[in-house]
């Protein structure tokens, strides 16, 4: 889940100009260089989100900011709100002296009927958006056979390095932030009565455990009152 962000190179003009047959390969491939440059907005520290969630003992602040409307996440390389997957940006402010790990965080999100959703994984994505059927045999044979599993497409995996969490560790006095995407097939209404439920985070030193945090949708909502009519 948190993965280092990569940069993509160009062909320069020198190399287009030298053969015809190279800048066709460059013309076919701008659009795909303009969405690849595509950036999400600046994280801000999380209490400057309508939807939020402070310690103040723990001096740790939970957000979310959700994207309902595919138009104001048009950075994805894939529309995933269509597929029935809902992005989740998840931005978390330490103002402490220590640092917290996220290693072994859970993020869930909850209904209003109380259906726990856990983050979809790369794989999750990849057998709904492109309709692969899992290859997974139903038992394990008695001799062993390698089993190929049908790779992630590079869309899913870009996104992930691109508006993912860039690192495991929210560093004392900094903000991260990073999208997940959950399955909101289903749910009329996703985010009314709903929660994003945030546990298992401790310092990096195990010398703490924190408090879990709970990030009401309403105040999202209650912020965004043409997207509570969805």
């Amino acid at each position: 889940m948190f993965r280092t962000r990569h940069n993509l190179g160009s062909p320069t003009a020198r190399a287009a100009r030298s053969s015809p047959a190279i800048l066709l390969l460059m013309l076919l491939a701008a659009p795909l260089a303009h969405a690849a440059n595509k950036t999400a907005p600046p994280a801000k520290p999380a209490a400057e989100y309508p939807a939020h969630d402070t310690h103040p003992d723990e001096q740790v602040t939970v957000a979310v900011d959700p994207c309902l409307d595919p138009k104001d996440c048009s950075f994805f390389r894939i529309s995933y709100m269509q597929h029935g997957f809902l992005p989740v940006r998840v931005i978390f402010t330490n103002d402490s002296d220590q640092a917290i790990s996220l290693e072994d965080a859970r993020i869930q999100f909850i209904s209003a009927a109380n259906d726990k959703v856990p983050a979809a994984t790369d794989d999750d994505l990849n057998r709904r958006i492109f309709n692969i059927k899992d290859t997974k045999p139903s038992h394990v044979p008695l001799v062993p056979i390698p089993i190929h599993h049908t790779p992630v497409d590079k869309k899913i995996t870009d996104d992930e390095n691109d508006f993912g969490f860039p690192s495991a560790v929210l560093k004392a006095h900094s903000t991260l932030a990073g999208y997940l995407f959950y399955d909101i097939r289903g749910l009329d209404r996703p985010l009314k009565g709903a929660e994003l439920y945030v546990k298992m985070l401790h310092t990096v030193d195990n010398s703490k455990d924190l408090f879990s945090f709970s990030v009401p949708f309403d105040k999202w909502l209650a912020a965004n009152p043409d997207a509570a009519k969805q």
